[in-house]
C-alpha cells in the first residue's frame, strides 16, 4: 500500500478525551474515531489490525471443530422473556419497538438466540456435541462508556456456544476452548493469565476469565507466587488466619465515640488499630410477608473490604447486593450506621473468617455515638454464621496452600463458561436420551472481546513514540520511508523496486511516498507502530546501503542494497 493511496489519519496532539494509553494512541494513530458516546468508526489502519485479529480467532476456533454462523444483532424480546432475562438484565439491554409495536433488543450477547437455533435444528442426540460461533458486533448501553474501545457500547465480539448430552462432553469442549483462547492471546502477543471467575449475568456454575495484565485494567486478579493459582478478586478465597482467639480479658463496656462514623475514626477515638475494630454493615435480605426486607448484618475486620460477589452467593442475600437504607436501619436498630455492631442485633449475622478470629474487639453499640470494647464471639454474641466474605489482600496465603497471593490489574479479554441447562431448560431446548425421555441439552459459552483485546495489546505494547505492535497483528509489517523521493531518481527507483519485491513476497508493506519532511514520516510510522522500518536516502544509497530499524528496540543497522530483500525477509517472524 502506498501512502498516496491510503488514509493516514494521525494526530499530532493528544486528544483531551483519552484517559488511558490505548485510547490515546488509537486516536492518534488514526485507528478509530468516536461518533457517539462509546461508539466508534474503525478507520483503515484500525481495520487492518481488526482483520488480522479476527483471522487469528477464526483459525483457532476452526481448529476446535466449531462451526461459524452469523446471528442477528436485533433480537426479538420474546426470546429474552422466555429465558427470564428481559427484565433481569438491566438497562444495559437496549430495548425498542418497531413500527408494528413488536418489542426487540440490541444483542449484548446471544444465549437466547443460539438456544432458539439449537431447539429448532438439533433433532437428535446423535448431532451432539455441537459448537457454533460467530464474530459479530454487540451493543450494551453502558452507563459510563470509557477508555475508548476497552469499555464501549458497541464492540466486536467472538462468542461461541456448545451443546452436549453429558458433563464429560461439556468438559472436553470447555478445555478445548480454554486451550484455543490461550493460543489466540499468545499469538496476539498478550501477557495474560487465565483466572477463576464469577459467572455474573450469563449464569452457569464454572468459569475462567482471561485477563491481560495492565495497569489500565478495571479488574483485580490475585495470583500465587508458588503455584499456577490465579483468580479474579471476586472469586479468590480468603483463608481464615491460622491463629486461635485470645481468651476474654473482661466484660464488654460502653465508650462514648461522638462524631465517629467510620472504622478509622472509631479506632482513633479508642486508641486502637483499625484491625481491632469490627466493621458492621447491614444489607437487605429476603422480603417478609408484609413486604419489608429482612435485614442482615455482615461483620468484617475493620481493615478489610466486603466482597459483594461472595455475599450474594449466600442464600437469603439479595442479588444484586443492596445496602439497607438509613431509614430501615434506624427503624430496626435505632442507631446511626457508624455505631452498628452484632451485640444484641436481632437479625441474621454473617461473620467473615478473619473477623471470627478476633477477640476483645471494639464494635458499634447500636447506640448512636457509642462503641463497645472488649467484645468476644460466643461469650457476647452467640448466634452467627461464618463465611468467606472479604477481598483477598496482597500477601495473603494462596488458597491452594502454595505460596503467597499478589494483586495485579487486568483487562478481561475473554471468558469461558459452563452454562449447564439454565437456558435450555427455560427455552425447552431438549433432545431424547437413551430412554426416549426429553432432556435439556447441556450448554457451554465462550466469549472473546475482540476490540477490547486490541486495546489490551496497546496497553502492553507502546512507548513514548507510539504503538509497538506485535508483528502478528500489526497493520503493516514493513514500512518503506523514501527520503526526498521527488528529488532523487535513485531513491525513487530503489524504493519502488524494494516495494514491489516485498509485495511479491507476500509481505504487508506500507510505502511512504509522501512529499513530507523526514521527521513527519518517521513520526507517523513509529506512531502507527510498524515493526520494521526501512529508510532509503540518497546519501546511503551512494554508499551501497539502506537503513533498517526494528521498532521494538529502536536498534538501527545498515544493510546492503544488493541483499536488501533477503535481509529484510530474514528479520520477519516466520
Amino acid at each position: 500500500m502506498r501512502t498516496s493511496q491510503y488514509l493516514i489519519s494521525t494526530l499530532k496532539e493528544d486528544p483531551k478525551e483519552a484517559a488511558v494509553e490505548s485510547h490515546r494512541l488509537m486516536l492518534r494513530a488514526g485507528m478509530i474515531r468516536q461518533i457517539a458516546s462509546g461508539v466508534y468508526t474503525w478507520l483503515p489502519t484500525g481495520m487492518r489490525v481488526l482483520s488480522k485479529v479476527t483471522k487469528i480467532v477464526r483459525e483457532e476456533m476452526d481448529k476446535t471443530g466449531a462451526l461459524e454462523i452469523a446471528m442477528p444483532m436485533v433480537q426479538p424480546a420474546e426470546l429474552w422473556k422466555e429465558s427470564g432475562r428481559y427484565t433481569k438484565y438491566g438497562p444495559e439491554l437496549c430495548r425498542f419497538k418497531d413500527r408494528k409495536e413488536n418489542e426487540f433488543a440490541l444483542g449484548p450477547t446471544h444465549e437466547e438466540v443460539v438456544t432458539d437455533i439449537a431447539r429448532r435444528e438439533i433433532k437428535s442426540a446423535r448431532q451432539l456435541p455441537l459448537c457454533l460461533y460467530q464474530i459479530q458486533n454487540k451493543f450494551r448501553d453502558e452507563i459510563r462508556p470509557r477508555f475508548g474501545v476497552m469499555r464501549g457500547r458497541e464492540f466486536l465480539m467472538k462468542d461461541a456456544y456448545s451443546f452436549h448430552m453429558d458433563k464429560a462432553s461439556l468438559e472436553k469442549t470447555y478445555n478445548d476452548m480454554y486451550n484455543a483462547y490461550s493460543n489466540v492471546f499468545t499469538r496476539m502477543g498478550l501477557e495474560f493469565r487465565p483466572v477463576e471467575a464469577d459467572t455474573g449475568s450469563i449464569g452457569g456454575n464454572h468459569s475462567h476469565e482471561f485477563q491481560a495484565l495492565a495497569e489500565a485494567g478495571e479488574d483485580t486478579i490475585a495470583w500465587s507466587d508458588g503455584s499456577s493459582y490465579a483468580a479474579n478478586i471476586e472469586m479468590a478465597e480468603a483463608l481464615a488466619p491460622n491463629i486461635q482467639r485470645e481468651a476474654p480479658k473482661a466484660d464488654y463496656s460502653e465508650v462514648a465515640t461522638p462524631n465517629c462514623h467510620t472504622v478509622d475514626e472509631a479506632a482513633k477515638a479508642l486508641g486502637i488499630p483499625s484491625e481491632q475494630v469490627l466493621k458492621s454493615l447491614i444489607v437487605r435480605g429476603q422480603k417478609d410477608e408484609d413486604g419489608k426486607y429482612q435485614l442482615v448484618m455482615i461483620c468484617l475486620r475493620g481493615n478489610h473490604e466486603l466482597n459483594e460477589v461472595k455475599a450474594i452467593h449466600i442464600d437469603g442475600i439479595n442479588d444484586p447486593l443492596e445496602m439497607a437504607t438509613e431509614e430501615e436501619i434506624n427503624e430496626f436498630v435505632g442507631a446511626h450506621t457508624g455505631s452498628l455492631g452484632p451485640v444484641g442485633f436481632k437479625g441474621r449475622i454473617l461473620v467473615d473468617r478473619a473477623a471470627d478470629k478476633m477477640s476483645n474487639f471494639a464494635c458499634g453499640a447500636n447506640k448512636t455515638g457509642y462503641h463497645l470494647i472488649n467484645v468476644n464471639w460466643d461469650k457476647d454474641i452467640q448466634n452467627y454464621e461464618v463465611f468467606d466474605l472479604r477481598n483477598v489482600e496482597d500477601g495473603d496465603p494462596s488458597p491452594d496452600g502454595k505460596g503467597t497471593l499478589h494483586l495485579r490489574k487486568g483487562i478481561e479479554v475473554g471468558q469461558v463458561f459452563m452454562l449447564g441447562t439454565k437456558y435450555s431448560e427455560a427455552m425447552k431446548a431438549t433432545v431424547k436420551d437413551a430412554n426416549g425421555k426429553d432432556v435439556p441439552m447441556i450448554m457451554g459459552c465462550y466469549g472473546i472481546g475482540v476490540t477490547r483485546a486490541i486495546a489490551a495489546v496497546i496497553e502492553q505494547h507502546h512507548d513514548d513514540r507510539g504503538i509497538v505492535w506485535p508483528e502478528s497483528i500489526a497493520p503493516f509489517k514493513v514500512a518503506i520511508v523514501a527520503i526526498k523521493l521527488s528529488k532523487s531518481e535513485a531513491v525513487a527507483k530503489e524504493a519502488e523496486k524494494l516495494y514491489q519485491q516485498l509485495q511479491q513476497a507476500g509481505v504487508d508493506v506500507l510505502f511512504d511516498d509522501r512529499d513530507e519532511r523526514p521527521g513527519v514520516m518517521f513520526a507517523d510510522m513509529e506512531l502507527i507502530g510498524i515493526p520494521h522500518i526501512i529508510t532509503i536516502g540518497e546519501k546511503s544509497l551512494n554508499d551501497g546501503f539502506i537503513e533498517y530499524k526494528l521498532r521494538k528496540t529502536g536498534v538501527k543497522e545498515n544493510i546492503s542494497v544488493d541483499n536488501a530483500l533477503e535481509t529484510i525477509l530474514s528479520k520477519l517472524e516466520k
